[in-house]
């Protein structure tokens, strides 16, 4: 069993990326997107030699990438969407299976999905894949915006650059760009189309809780609740009584958050409780029935124009503050001191707010995400007893394991990692009535064998040994085990008319082996080394009776 992280952990937004090689079966879980990468493109139309420093010329190549480059040294072309590198290098086509664990871990899907060659199944928990359908048709919905604001011409950015254009590019924009070992290039590619994301999910499986699957008889899949808070900042509105509106611009923000009142199985106990009750779930219900929050699909939806009203709260995507209503928010607010924007930690601030510069408004960054604390881990891996941890090198100074053991491994991005085999063995599930039927041989103390020629068979993830068919050998035995003692074997063969003599000889490796030379009733070799023994003679009759013989001296089944 190999496992090969081919990107880790970049939060919430960035959930990682692995592949697991198990029984023969190549599985592959999540496949994001690196959308705080859009950070490199200017959101703003501005033209390419707006505001050019004459002040300070400068020359040769320098000056011709500062000529693509805008004011803020972003680029000003239709944003394109950076995959994860590891997965581009691998042949979509040996990828037998596909999980997706988050709905983030979905919005690199449709790349995969209209690959050549790419054939896997996918699974995905019901909620994850509507999920996962929201925000993909939001990606698309402001991508689409982008380009009927600035323009329906496609540009295409890997094609503005020569090698040492890039090579100049700000340091910021070039690590964003080619990466650490600048072999990142590759992983941009314009955002996929609506009709690439309904394709996608026609090819979706998606499980209901506590689901069980099996893949190809051998794999078992069982979908359960991964425990994500989910809209905690509706409770924080309610408990801290804020009087002004609160607004949510979004494209699927309305079906998002109704779809969330109709998840009894994923959600908590209490929440369970509050359904069936015919109470509210969720917070957020109760604020949109009172008039303290508001839903819209559009910045400029004639409905949001006609309630706006400051000050306000509005909430909106997009993260990397390039695309989306957060830009034209942005433009309207940045100057204003009396403004805060609350953004996602994880990102490089510094760049994602360059365009808006000079910024007069507060900033704060958190994040949105409850995630378990770290002392808390040992004490639930004590609870969980896995069998074997596996966690990214880069947390080895924050792990602090407990007095007991614990089975931890630590693994390296795009290197793959040989996990140890489970010492728990696999059963066989044998019918009765073909079981009665076994006779039993003893070998020693902790082991009978018996031996059957029947029908085996996986169904999930179990094996089972099937009695029709089943025929039980009279025959003599075909399958023996033992080593061959060269003094027993001549002295056995003599006793059938096989004279031969023994002598010890080195082969070419410079160990020493036993060797029987035959050279009655017709010539034979008898080689015995420590793991194999090979009888090699041109007389078919007497390669029969060595057999016998060997056998003979020998235990079978």
């Amino acid at each position: 069993m190999k496992f090969t992280s081919l990107s880790q952990s970049g939060g919430y937004n960035l959930p990682p990326c692995n592949i697991l090689n198990l029984c023969g079966f190549r599985v592959l879980f999540d496949c994001p997107l690196d959308l705080s990468a859009l950070t490199i493109f200017s959101p703003l139309s501005t033209s390419l030699y707006e505001d050019l420093d004459q002040h300070m010329p400068l020359m040769g190549q320098q000056e011709e990438t500062k000529k693509l480059l805008d004011k803020n040294n972003l680029i000003p072309v239709e944003p394109y969407y950076k995959t994860v590198e590891g997965l581009r290098l691998w042949n979509v086509s040996l990828i037998d299976v596909v999980l997706i664990s988050s709905p983030m871990g979905m919005l690199g899907l449709p790349f995969l999905t209209r690959a050549e060659g790419f054939s896997a199944k996918i699974y995905a928990t019901e909620v994850t894949a509507r999920l996962g359908q929201f925000m993909m048709e939001d990606l698309v919905a402001m991508h689409m915006e982008f380009k009927q604001f600035y323009g329906p011409q496609e540009t295409n950015f890997l094609k503005m650059f020569n090698w040492e254009e890039l090579e100049a590019l700000p340091p910021a924009l070039k690590k964003i760009v080619l990466g650490k070992d600048g072999t990142e290039l590759g992983c941009w590619m314009p955002l996929y189309s609506a009709a690439d994301v309904k394709d996608c999910l026609r090819k979706v499986q998606t499980l209901k809780y506590a689901e069980e699957v099996s893949y190809n008889g051998t794999l078992l899949i069982k979908a359960l609740s991964s425990g994500l808070e989910i809209e905690l900042f509706a409770l924080h509105i309610e408990s801290s009584d804020v009087k002004v509106p609160i607004f949510i611009i979004s494209s699927v923000a309305d079906e998002l958050l109704a779809y969330t009142n109709i998840l009894p199985e994923w959600v908590c106990k209490d929440r369970q409780e509050k359904m069936y009750s015919g109470k509210p779930v969720f917070a957020h219900e109760e604020l949109i029935k009172e008039k303290k929050i508001h839903v819209f699909p559009t910045i400029h939806s004639h409905e949001l124009l006609m309630m706006w009203q400051e000050p306000c709260i509005v909430v909106c995507p997009h993260w990397s503050l390039r695309i989306g209503p957060t830009v034209h928010l942005l433009q309207r607010w940045h100057g204003d001191p009396n403004s805060l924007l609350i953004l996602e930690e994880g990102l490089d601030s510094e760049l994602a707010l360059s365009p808006f510069k000079p910024l007069a408004m507060k900033v704060v960054e958190c994040s949105f995400v409850s995630d378990i604390k770290l002392e808390k881990v040992p004490q639930l891996l004590k609870l969980l007893q896995p069998e074997l941890i596996l966690l990214p090198d880069y947390t080895k100074p924050y792990f602090i394991p407990s007095g007991e053991s614990l089975p931890c491994l630590f693994y390296t991005e795009n290197e793959a990692f040989r996990l140890p085999s489970s010492k728990n063995f696999s059963q066989l599930n044998i019918a009765a009535d073909l079981a009665s039927k076994l006779t039993f041989l003893k070998i020693n103390e902790d082991l009978t064998i018996s031996r059957l020629k029947g029908e085996l068979f996986v169904h999930q993830g179990k094996h089972y040994l099937s009695a029709e068919h089943a025929v039980f050998s009279e025959m003599r035995p075909l399958v023996h085990w033992g080593k061959i003692d060269l003094n027993s074997l001549s002295f056995a063969l003599e006793k059938s008319g096989v004279k031969g003599s023994i002598e010890k000889v080195n082969i070419e490796d410079g160990h020493a082996s036993n060797v029987l030379h035959v050279f009655e009733p017709a010539n034979a070799l008898i080689q015995v080394h420590e793991t194999s023994t090979v009888i090699s003679t041109c007389d078919e009759s007497l390669a029969s009776l060595i057999s016998d013989v060997v056998h003979s001296i020998l235990n079978g089944i």
